[in-house]
């Protein structure tokens, strides 16, 4: 595999054509991006065409071709309609936000059941060069189309880790296990960054977001024992009755389980979400986990957790996410 996903530079389209019209017309696309200098190479029926290339070929395609017969992919990953190329080259500026890692850690504390903080949970904000918000939603789709997101994933995990040595708390650092290909190369800048600041691993948690969305779950097995083995911790985040299977929970061992906010917001006085709630723990409890209740705001809720036995809690009623420097 190329590495497209460590180094972001211009990408390389792989185009499949199909379709006997399509495929009258492929001979001359193929000589003119000859001419032109954008075409890298042609294999049978598949064009390799540089970045520039591939807009004038979607122009083209559109007016002499037919779009829904052809497909492309990038880095020798899935095939996509055609129709999707034009996203993929309008998100271009997520390339810059990557190479001058135009992005910052804001801190939200958590808190045991005496109020006080146990550990923050790190969270990445981006700004464009002008100083504007990107929101997360906005760029990780980006990162998705350009297959940008183990790049995008490794500089807010680096950012998060340079912000974990402002404070002597536990940091909480989410990243994506879909985004890794090998933990033993892509995780070690972390953990070398981690070295060099003197940041002990034991207070390092990694948290996995998108853990329903994971089907390789052997994948992130070996990460999750790459990161032990190195001392670090690691959480299972927005875990609930819905979580794919206990047998899971139970390979993994994950060191703290967060419970998902729909079943702790309004938990006092929702019997349905009690019952979520004290089975969660229970499991929690079996599995040797540290039970963390997220997205508390109100302090009735927060009482009522506490009485039964959870130990953590984050939520905007302890505090909302700032810069680490204003928290400690």
């Amino acid at each position: 595999m190329s590495c497209n996903a460590c180094v972001v530079g211009k990408l390389q389209f792989e185009v499949r054509v199909e379709g006997v019209r399509n495929l009258a017309i492929y001979p001359e696309v193929v000589r003119h991006m000859e001419r032109n200098g954008e075409l890298i190479r042609a294999e049978g029926d598949s064009l390799f065409v540089k970045e520039p290339g591939m807009r004038d070929f979607l122009d083209f395609c559109h007016d002499h071709m037919k779009p829904n017969a052809i497909f492309f992919r990038l880095d020798e990953g899935s095939w996509r309609p055609l129709e999707e190329a034009k996203e993929t080259l309008e998100s271009e500026w997520i390339d810059e936000v990557i190479r001058k890692e135009l992005v910052t850690c804001h801190a939200q504390p958590i808190v045991d059941t005496k109020g006080e903080i146990y550990a923050h949970e790190m969270l990445a904000r981006f700004y464009r060069e002008d100083g504007s918000v990107i929101y997360p939603g906005e760029i990780f789709g980006a990162a998705r189309k350009r297959d940008r997101l183990y790049a995008l994933d490794r500089i807010c995990r680096m950012a998060a880790v340079r912000a974990a040595s402002f404070t002597d708390k536990k940091a909480f650092i989410n990243f994506i296990p879909t985004s890794i290909y090998s933990p033993e190369f892509c995780l070690k800048s972390t953990t070398m960054l981690a070295d060099r600041l003197g940041v002990d691993s034991g207070r390092l948690v990694f948290e996995v977001v998108e853990t329903e969305s994971v089907e390789d779950t052997d994948h992130l097995k070996r990460i999750l024992s790459f990161y032990k083995e190195k001392g670090f911790r690691y959480a299972l985040d927005d875990v609930g009755e819905g979580y794919s299977t206990l047998e899971l929970l139970s390979d993994l061992q994950p060191h703290y389980m967060k419970l998902d906010m729909k079943y702790v917001q309004g938990v006092a006085a929702d019997p349905k979400k009690q019952q979520t709630a004290s089975a969660f723990l229970a499991e929690a409890k079996k599995l040797g986990s540290v039970p963390l209740a997220e997205g508390i705001e109100d302090e009735e809720d927060f009482e009522w957790l506490k009485a039964n036995g959870y130990q953590l809690f984050q939520g905007y009623l302890f505090g909302k996410p700032a810069p680490i420097e204003q928290l400690v």
